[in-house]
């Protein structure tokens, strides 16, 4: 006899906890907070210890979500599959912290893992603050963080929960960098995350990789270029207006960034619901956007489900890659710009909705319409406001602060005059990406080197050998006009694909960061290949 399962919108969200030392109280503080709302459990283990006990406790419980910090967080990331929320130290966290960290002592060191705490220099400069900022990225790395700073007479040290327990062991006092704001706010995100994988109608996996970015924190549009600046002038202008925006350029350029900026400027109170047209089947991709009403198909969910188009109410949908979705289903989008209303799979009667729709495509959709491979009338009704982001070869002089961003240091303090100059000649063809990838290797060097110095250019073309395939920008490439198609990212010929898959050991993932592009460019490029 087959037995019913439970409705997955009754069951609380199963999260799991993974953390050591100090890190662990402060999260068992919290969780009875969630009691109602989630299962939580703890798992006080970590890095490798606790990828095998996740891996044996998944064979007979279930975890929507597990919740982690600091280079534990980065660890399991890569090594589980499931979804990961971050703690995260925000500014209001790292004052505090800082606060409890003077009343002990006036020089202060902060240790965190690569990329784990937001720039604390107006804080130095602001309270005069004796400050030295490490990162790590292995245990081995954070070991020597500490020796390093006790060695230089730091006399307290503020950071995750591993580098203040080797503080500690060291014989410098610790201060906790999260806060119990952090793990709320990592609950909070956890909890939305799981209601959101529960609503899938497959277990595709394209789908949950989609629906991890629901905890995405919003990143801040950089630059001071005429172009940047222009593009955040537009979405200033345009985040009042209920109308669709349609946001081109190249791979890379940060086109779901400015969706965000524009949904955060916009006042709506809804969520942000993005989904990416290339990524998914045809007939998955029609449930997806649409949902589906009870016995719309051989197993379909009891009561049916809503779409992302329903999720977005109140809101804005980011349909990215928009010059891929199929024809069918760009008439059922027309109809929702229009009539304001989604008709389920199977239904009859449509839901009356209130979404505002920011589509991005790397495609010129302008030549798409000339050859029938994209309505025109949706086109139009897209492109009713138009923001288009410039390159990063067309805006330069925006690098070194995109530098100094990723690194939370000034450019000049982490690279070499000669190695900042190759980055400037450099052509970027993967764009903001592709210099993301670039400084995250950067930063996984420099700490196994533990020199502490500027970056040499000799180091640099060692660790990104890439960098030293141009040594001399191309000509840069005239601006795009507003409403111009933006300009397609340059494919390599199949041989340069094949190598890129190879060195990546076939991993598609691996090889589009390699590349600096992303991952549906990457597949198009590969279906296209003779």
């Amino acid at each position: 006899m087959k037995r019913n399962m439970p409705d997955l919108d009754s069951v609380r969200p199963a999260i799991w906890t993974v953390s050591v030392s100090r890190l662990s109280a402060l999260l068992a503080d919290v969780t009875p907070e969630f009691d109602a709302r989630a299962a939580i459990v703890p798992v006080n283990l970590g890095f490798a210890e606790a990828v095998d006990a996740i891996g044996q406790r998944l064979r007979r419980q279930r975890c929507d979500v597990v919740v982690a910090a600091g280079s534990n967080a980065a660890y399991l990331r890569a090594r589980l599959d499931v979804p990961l929320v971050p703690i995260q130290a925000n500014g209001f966290d790292l004052m505090e912290a800082l606060a409890r960290a003077r009343r002990i002592a006036p020089r202060i060191g902060v240790v965190t893992h690569a990329g784990d705490v937001p720039s604390f220099q107006h804080f130095q400069d602001s309270f005069g603050l004796e400050i030295e900022h490490r990162r790590f990225v292995t245990a081995e790395d954070a070991r020597h963080c500490i020796a390093d700073l006790a060695a230089a007479g730091i006399e307290v040290v503020v950071g995750t929960g591993m580098a203040i327990d080797l503080a500690e062991q060291a014989g410098l006092p610790g201060v906790l960098l999260y806060s119990a704001d952090s793990v709320r706010r990592a609950f909070e995100q956890a909890i939305e995350l799981a209601r959101t994988l529960a609503r899938p109608a497959a277990a595709d996996p394209v789908l949950r990789r989609r629906s991890r970015r629901v905890a995405r924190q919003e990143k801040p549009l950089l630059g001071a270029s005429p172009g940047i600046v222009e593009v955040r002038e537009r979405i200033a202008l345009y985040a009042p207006h209920p109308g669709t925006v349609l946001v081109g350029g190249e791979t890379g350029t940060g086109k779901e960034l400015v969706a965000h900026h524009l949904h955060a400027a916009s006042g709506r109170r809804g969520r942000f619901v993005a989904l990416n047209c290339g990524a998914i089947t045809e007939s998955l991709l029609e449930a997806e956007l649409f949902g589906y009403s009870e016995g719309a198909f051989t197993g379909a969910r009891r009561g049916g489900r809503m779409g992302l188009v329903e999720a977005a109410d109140g809101g804005s949908l980011f349909l990215d890659e928009i010059g891929e979705m199929p024809l069918g289903l760009q008439t059922r989008l027309l109809r929702v710009l229009e009539e304001r209303e989604v008709l389920r799979v199977g239904a009859t009667e449509p839901v009356a909705v209130d979404v505002r729709v920011i589509a991005a495509s790397l495609q010129a959709l302008e030549a798409q319409v000339a050859a029938g491979r994209f309505r025109r009338d949706l086109y139009y009704r897209l492109a009713t406001l138009r923001i288009d982001i410039p390159p990063l070869r067309e805006r330069l002089q925006d690098l070194d602060a995109l530098v100094a961003h990723l690194f939370g240091l000034p450019a000049a303090q982490v690279l070499a005059p000669e190695a900042l100059a190759r980055l400037h000649a450099h052509a970027w063809p993967g764009n903001v990406r592709e210099l993301r990838n670039v400084v995250e290797r950067l930063q996984i060097h420099r700490a196994a080197a533990a020199d502490g110095g500027p970056i040499s250019l000799r180091q640099l073309l060692a660790w990104t050998p890439e960098l030293g395939e141009d040594a001399i920008a191309p000509s840069p490439m005239p601006s795009t006009p507003a409403g111009s198609p933006a300009p397609q990212p340059r494919r390599p010929g199949a041989e340069a694909l094949r190598q890129a898959l190879q060195r990546a050991d076939g991993n598609r993932e691996q090889a589009a960061r390699l590349l600096g592009i992303s991952r549906t460019t990457l597949w198009r490029w590969l279906r296209e290949m003779p």
